[in-house]
């Protein structure tokens, strides 16, 4: 009996976490021009948002984002879709955050993260990690790392978000 009361407590406990959506925590970023962004009320006119956490010593990171880059303007079209790329790099390495945006031409919202606050709440373990949160701010899909073609996937996802 006991047993079986266990059992219906724990599977009850399961379907009320199945049903929630998870959505950004409230945590204040600073971007490049040095402004505080609450990434709990970023919005996209009810578009997907993709939110890509990278750092400039990471070179899959650097080759996701240039990439995507070049794809950019078209998925904007299609899918009305923004991305923001969220810097992890720490004290010692943010200064080089803003000059390789700038030599890259990267047209993406960058957010910086240096002391890892926004990386722990969304357990971020390593980089580049990729999140898509839908229209109504719900994280609807997150991929790490990145190899060739990623990308592709990405856009797939995104387009079954986008209306």
């Amino acid at each position: 009996m006991k047993k079986t009361i266990l059992l219906l407590s724990i599977s009850l406990l399961a379907l009320a976490f199945v049903g929630q959506n998870k959505k950004l925590p409230a945590i204040n970023l600073k971007s490049l021009d040095g402004k505080t962004v609450d990434l709990s009320k970023i919005e996209n006119n009810g578009k997907p948002i993709v939110i890509s956490f990278w750092a400039t010593w990471c070179k899959p990171c650097k080759t996701e984002l240039n990439t995507i880059s070049k794809e950019y303007a078209s998925w904007q079209k299609e899918t009305g879709v923004k991305l923001i790329a969220v810097s992890i790099d720490n004290a010692r390495s943010n200064s080089r955050v803003a000059p390789y945006v700038k030599t890259e031409g990267w047209e993406y919202t960058i957010l910086m993260d240096p002391n890892g606050e926004l990386k722990k709440a969304m357990n971020v373990k390593n980089v580049p990690h990729t999140f898509l949160i839908d229209g109504k701010g719900n994280i609807v899909w997150d991929h790490n790392n990145y190899v060739e073609g990623d990308e592709k996937k990405l856009l797939e996802e995104i387009k079954k978000h986008a209306k």
